[in-house]
């Protein structure tokens, strides 16, 4: 893992260092960069794939400010992060967490090439479902939010349902999921970063005017959607692809939300097929 850092402290992010196009890939709530692994693995050689891991409860060092981990502050990071590693003509892709839209609708922009959308929160669908809703409630006690973090020690708690049992249909490998979940578990520190996140919903209100916004963002997009998520409802996709003047919507079977982990094969290669086309087109 490499560093970076921006105004709310050090990220981490993981480069694979390729010469061809860039692609900048998130994560949600209580995951990381290793939630897109199953797809880099099927990405050509060539792309360069960023994987920071933002503060949603999976890092490992906390922010030096954490007032600014919110859903707006953490899109300005990610932000930052473009500029503090000077790339340019990047694919922005969202998972799960999708904060990362203020970026698209209120910029800055301008190093952005296109963006794809796969399964994330949108229009009021923030928090998403119970398990999001869970987290967000928990937030407001601490004592609460550090059980619910012990919680995830056990296997049958990361599977149960309304929780990580309806965001990933596949098995994950327990290290892996460990690796999500231990910094929260073991540093106030970290778990201050996601209480805060937690406690900044936008309002109703904002999330509205947010997605007025967006239609603004008039470069390629791809929308992936899970035909059978739970937390995302399926409609937003096609609403999304609305939206933008120049969007593309691909759904998604066999998936929930984790649509990297659940079919990568596929996320994969359409990801490859969206880049090629915008270089063709260019």
């Amino acid at each position: 893992m490499e560093t970076v850092r921006v105004t709310a402290g050090v990220i981490e992010y993981g480069d694979t260092g390729g010469d061809g196009p860039v692609l900048v890939l998130l994560h949600g709530v209580n995951m990381n960069g290793t939630v897109w692994t199953p797809v880099l693995d099927r990405l050509p050689p060539h792309y360069r794939c960023i994987t920071p891991t933002l503060p949603l409860g999976s890092h490992r060092r906390a922010m030096e400010r954490p007032e600014l981990v919110t859903h707006r502050g953490v899109a300005a990071m990610v932000g930052e992060l473009l500029e503090a590693l000077d790339l340019h003509d990047v694919t922005l892709v969202l998972n799960d967490w999708g904060g990362a839209q203020f970026l698209l609708a209120d910029g800055p922009n301008d190093r952005l090439a296109a963006a794809v959308l796969v399964a994330c929160e949108a229009f009021d669908n923030f928090p998403p479902g119970r398990s999001g809703k869970m987290i967000a409630t928990s937030a407001r006690v601490p004592a609460l939010l550090w059980l619910a973090m012990q919680l995830q020690r056990f296997r049958w708690f990361r599977r149960a349902p309304g929780g990580w049992g309806w965001m990933i249909k596949s098995p994950i490998p327990q290290d892996v999921m460990d690796g999500w979940f231990k910094p929260a578990q073991h540093d106030s520190g970290v778990r201050c970063d996601l209480r805060r996140f937690a406690l900044s919903t936008p309002s109703q209100a904002e999330l509205s005017a947010l997605a007025d916004r967006l239609p603004a963002f008039d470069r390629p997009v791809l929308i992936a959607w899970a035909t059978e998520d739970r937390l995302m409802p399926r409609a937003h996709g096609p609403q999304l692809a609305a939206l933008f003047p120049r969007a593309h919507l691909v759904e998604v079977d066999n998936s929930f939300t984790v649509v990297p982990m659940d079919r990568p094969e596929l996320l994969a290669a359409e990801l490859i097929r969206f880049v090629e086309n915008i270089r063709t087109v260019e």
